[in-house]
């Protein structure tokens, strides 16, 4: 008889409650973890938390569905739970919970929503807190965060006239893949903290508008499942976090290359993950599990979603690796998070097809500066060197990106596209598909708008001369305010006594 067709009464299941044997239940199907938690992402606590109990609520957010059968032996697949004999638990609805539901039912129609700040607007109004939390996030006191965003106003137009621009086209290709703009969907993790459907959102609006998705590791839907979601010919990137265990690591990556996978973005800025503090204050109501408290060990509250499912990540990635990377691909390699000229020209010389000029979206170190400030140092050396520009190494740059500005910005200083994440994941957490769909054809609106006033036919007269970045440096400079980010930039939480904030003294 099969595990799957062998039925178990939840009574035996929650007697395996211990580190000494551990079984779960997910999606109906009983697992013994018992071998498996010194090995477990995130670490052995989260999952004792649930040991003999139903663990699926807090799995499917932050899982692909099918994580825990591809990483455990078929003897370890216990067979299902017979429905009848297990206690379920009645999650509380809290006050705050029915307020965000009527708040959900009070959004404005899409039509409404004239920009992407608008979708970070009702999201944060929407999104369940930890959700919320974790994608909003950023490194230690934000400021990079707000630097990314807030380094695009350093740089000024210089438009063009009496250019005819009766027809526009901002197409362009993309490591010699066809793209609707210089614009791809970048990775994002957790998908499902958001929406029941996760990337698949992005994935489905992304073919539909001829726009590339970036497949992320820490996706919350399987590789697979976003790979068979896409349309005949639709082009996906994917985005790499090198496991310690470099056998996993080709086994990702070849199998990425045999579903069809245009581009290998290897994450190289993450060798350790910035302290996010947001995402962390999430965790202070857990109490851990009953095994954990009964043993006397500490439970470490600090973690918040991103640590807990990212220890896997090598900090042992060097520049020795990127020969093996050439030698079990052929994909083209870019290297997601390079911060500093000299890194770029390495990459270069290095053979490699591009780099991604980014911070992490600030969720690394604070301080980072920009990927845009950095885009000009960047070109700047390479052209040195004549290695710029080239066809055969490209740069990307993500982080701030809020309009189509933002990137005609990017493409005039020499990059070939840019990278947008959490304006996407903010439209279909509160609008579904529904709302990156919206949110591309606002991008395709401003596109289509700015370019006829700066004078520019196609993506290809988008030229340094159309832009002044000569303040770009300079991080104390005057400029107007952008209201509509800063009225939705959360500011960051203090310690508070138990009962209200501090009193001054």
């Amino acid at each position: 008889m099969s595990g799957d067709q062998v039925l178990i009464s939840g009574e035996e299941v929650a007697k395996h409650n211990t580190r000494e044997s551990c079984w779960i239940i997910v999606h109906g199907k009983v697992y013994d973890v018992t071998e498996f938690l010194p090995e477990h992402p995130g670490g052995m606590k989260i999952i004792l938390k649930y040991a003999g109990k139903d663990a699926t609520e807090e799995y499917d957010p932050i899982h692909p569905p099918d994580a825990i059968t591809a990483n455990l032996p078929p003897e370890k697949h216990l067979g299902a739970i017979d429905p009848g004999t297990v206690t379920q638990v009645v999650r509380e609805i809290t006050s705050a919970e029915v307020e965000r539901q009527e708040r959900h039912e009070r959004k404005p129609p899409l039509d409404e929503i004239l920009n992407l700040h608008d979708f970070e607007a009702i999201a944060r109004a929407v999104m369940p807190e930890k959700g919320w939390a974790y994608y909003s996030s950023a490194a230690d006191d934000e400021i990079t965060h707000r630097e990314n965003h807030l380094a695009y106003h350093r740089i000024w137009f210089r438009p063009r006239i009496l250019r005819d621009v009766t027809a526009v086209d901002w197409s362009t290709t993309i490591l010699g893949q066809k793209s609707s703009m210089p614009v791809y969907i970048t990775a994002t993790a957790l998908g499902k903290l958001g929406h029941p459907d996760g990337e698949l959102n992005l994935t489905r609006a992304a073919g539909k508008a001829g726009v590339i998705q970036m497949i992320p590791t820490l996706a919350s839907c399987s590789f697979d499942e976003l790979v068979d979601a896409a349309l005949e010919g639709q082009t996906q990137f994917m985005q790499l976090y090198v496991n310690k265990d470099r056998a996993i690591t080709k086994r990702i990556v070849q199998h990425a290359e045999k579903r069809g996978i245009k581009g290998l973005f290897i994450t190289v800025d993450a060798p350790q993950l910035g302290r996010r503090e947001k995402d962390m204050r999430m965790k202070f109501e857990d109490a851990g599990s009953a095994v954990q408290r009964e043993a006397g060990e500490e439970v470490n509250k600090n973690e918040g979603a991103a640590r807990a499912i990212s220890s896997f990540i090598d900090p042992g990635l060097c520049w020795k690796d990127i020969p093996w990377f050439q030698s079990i691909t052929k994909m083209p390699i870019i290297l997601k998070g390079v911060q500093c000229w000299e890194d770029a020209v390495m990459a270069a010389e290095a053979g490699l097809q591009g780099v991604v000029l980014s911070n992490h979206g600030g969720r690394q170190l604070d301080f980072a500066r920009s990927g845009i400030e950095i885009l000009v140092e960047v070109v700047s050396a390479l052209r040195e060197r004549n290695l710029f520009p080239n066809p055969n190494f490209q740069l990307f740059v993500d982080g701030g990106v809020r309009r189509a500005t933002d990137v005609l910005k990017a493409v005039a200083l020499g990059a070939t596209a840019v990278g947008i994440g959490r304006p996407f994941i903010y439209s279909y957490s509160a609008y579904g598909q529904d709302g990156v769909e919206r949110a591309i054809r606002i991008l395709n609106d401003e596109f289509e708008m700015n370019m006829r006033l700066i004078g520019a036919p196609t993506i290809k007269d988008v030229v340094p001369s159309m832009v002044d970045a000569s303040s770009i440096g300079i991080h104390v400079s005057n400029v107007p305010e952008d209201r509509l980010y800063h009225a939705n930039y959360e500011s960051m939480q203090r310690s508070e006594l138990r009962n209200g904030p501090l009193s001054k003294l």
